[in-house]
Order: C-alpha cells, then sequence, then structure tokens
C-alpha cells in the first residue's frame, strides 16, 4: 500500500478517450464494460471478457462474502445488447474478473473457456458447458477462434495460485485465487482482424512470440506501481510482440464503483494511472502506436 492520497483525475487525459466509433458498416466492434470486461461483436456471433458488472463495494469484498449481483448483471448486458454469447472467458479468475462470469454464461447460453480455475467457478455454479483449454491451443467460438496463451499476474497477486475445488456462492474473495492468468488472442474468422487482451500487467518473456495482432487492449491494473524498466518490458513483451499498431488501456477504473456512477482511477493506494500513462505515451510516441483510454459501453471499431 501507498502513503499518497487521492487518485488521478481522468480529465488529464480526456484527450484519450478517443477510440474509433464503430459506424453501422463496421465488420466487428468491441465494446468495453469496466477493468476487462470486452464484447467483441460482430452482429451475428459474441464472445465477451470476464463478464464482471457486480463490481462490490471495498467494505462488502473485505468483510463479507460475494455473490453475482444478477440485476446489475442483466443491465451491464442489456446496456451491451447481449442477448447471447458464444463464449465467456476470464482473463483470470480473481473476483473483479470472474465473480459473475459463470452467471453471464448461464443468462446468454455461452460456453465457459478458461482454464482449470475457471471450471472450478463454473462448477460451483452447476454449468454444463465448460470449456478447459490447453494453453496456446486455438479453440473456435461462434466466428471466432480464442487462443489462450498463459502470462503472469502483476505483482502484487493478493491471492495466487489455482482454484482447487468449485466455488459456490457466496464465497470470500480469496476463493477466487488467480488461476491461470491468460493473454487472448483472438481472430474474427470472415474478416482476419485479430485481437491480442492482455488482463492483467503481467508477462512471460517470448509467449507471444509468433503471434500477430494489429490492436492490443492492454490491461494496466497496479502496473504504476512498478518500475519504470518493467512498464517498458511489459510494452514491449505484449505491444512489439505483437507489432499492434493501436493500443487501448484497461483496468484503471475503480470496479469498487457501480457502473451507474461516473468512472473514476484506482486511487493512489492501490495505482498509480499518471506513473503508467508518463511511460506509456512515451513508448506509443516513440513506436508510432496510437494509445487510447476505451468509453464505457461505447461500441468501437480499433481496427478502423
Amino acid at each position: 500500500m501507498r502513503l499518497k492520497a487521492g487518485r488521478p483525475d481522468l480529465a488529464a487525459y480526456s484527450a484519450r478517450f478517443d477510440v474509433p466509433p464503430a459506424s453501422p458498416d463496421s465488420p466487428l466492434s468491441v465494446s468495453w464494460a469496466g477493468v476487462t470486461t470486452l464484447l467483441v461483436d460482430d452482429g451475428e456471433s459474441a464472445v465477451m471478457t470476464d463478464g464482471f458488472f457486480s463490481r462490490p463495494g471495498l467494505l462488502t469484498v473485505a468483510a463479507r462474502t460475494l455473490t453475482s449481483s444478477r440485476a446489475r448483471v442483466e443491465d451491464g448486458l442489456a446496456r451491451l445488447g447481449v442477448r447471447r454469447l458464444a463464449a465467456v472467458a476470464p482473463v483470470h479468475t480473481h473476483y473483479d474478473h470472474a465473480l459473475d462470469s459463470a452467471l453471464v454464461a448461464r443468462l446468454t447460453g455461452a460456453r465457459l473457456i478458461g482454464g482449470s480455475s475457471a471450471a472450478q467457478i463454473g462448477l460451483g455454479h452447476g454449468l454444463a458447458h465448460i470449456d478447459v483449454v490447453t494453453a496456446g491451443a486455438p479453440v473456435d467460438a461462434g466466428a471466432y477462434e480464442l487462443t489462450l496463451i498463459e502470462g503472469s499476474h502483476c505483482p502484487p497477486d493478493r491471492f495466487p495460485g489455482p482454484i482447487t475445488a468449485p466455488v459456490v456462492p457466496p464465497a470470500r474473495a480469496s476463493a477466487y485465487r488467480c488461476g491461470e492468468a491468460w493473454s487472448i488472442h483472438l481472430r474474427h474468422r470472415p474478416t482476419d482482424r485479430r485481437l491480442l487482451i492482455v488482463g492483467s500487467a503481467g508477462f512471460v518473456p517470448g509467449a507471444l512470440a509468433g503471434l500477430r495482432a494489429d490492436v492490443a487492449y492492454l490491461g494496466v491494473g497496479q502496473l504504476g506501481l512498478q518500475p519504470s524498466t518493467y512498464i517498458t518490458e511489459y510494452w514491449a513483451q505484449t505491444v512489439r510482440a505483437v507489432g499492434a499498431r493501436r493500443v487501448v488501456l484497461t483496468h484503471w477504473d475503480d470496479f469498487f464503483r457501480p457502473l451507474d456512477r461516473p468512472l473514476r482511477a484506482l486511487p493512489f493506494a492501490a495505482d498509480d494511472l499518471d506513473a503508467s500513462m508518463a511511460v506509456l505515451t512515451r513508448l506509443a510516441e516513440h513506436d508510432g502506436v496510437a494509445l487510447h483510454l476505451p468509453t464505457l459501453w461505447r461500441r468501437a471499431d480499433p481496427w478502423s
């Protein structure tokens, strides 16, 4: 924990909330719903990462057991226009990613895709459609090919290790251990558009070698607590590794705050978005990469 008071002012980055919007003719769109919940949709087929909408408050997380808020989940899906999903894939199984994944899968008819820890969350909800993937092996889901590449959680990981038994809600936040921390490479087969999604600001050197993606949605949670050398290597092992020309930053928002209130950055005690932005802006300018922050609920076309 850090002693610095307050939190970054998002108004300082107002010009960065400029991901190109999707048009009626866009063949593929990406919508962001906080943390690393992303909806990728071509109008006929859609997949989602995480599906975290409940966002319980800090005191609840610290002192009580957690369960999904069906009302908040249904509201989030409605705002995104989601009725059916081919798959839901949590980027790892901490509660701020996977608390609602199984409920989203049940409500949308999706397959829950992930590692053995995600499967334990699905089993705790009685899900029937659970796919435990092999790291690096493509999996088909609707119009998409998903490849989950094992990565690493950004330090510190407060609940490390795998989930080894079904998580039956209500359960403590500590039951949602990290499990496998994935980077997800998504290819939309009809257009061959490719997207890299990195949920946690960690990396395994060389893990993404040989993959290509024009766009990267890059998680920056806790990244601002790391030295600049770490941030530079994170950029090299993700953005440069896949040759991305546009980067959209996620996991900077205060996820203890519900989505019906204005977003704000995580406090300095938990992260430092200003420190992350200072280094990432410099790296993006050096590499000629467009750097953005996403707008809640908005359909974007980051390939345009």
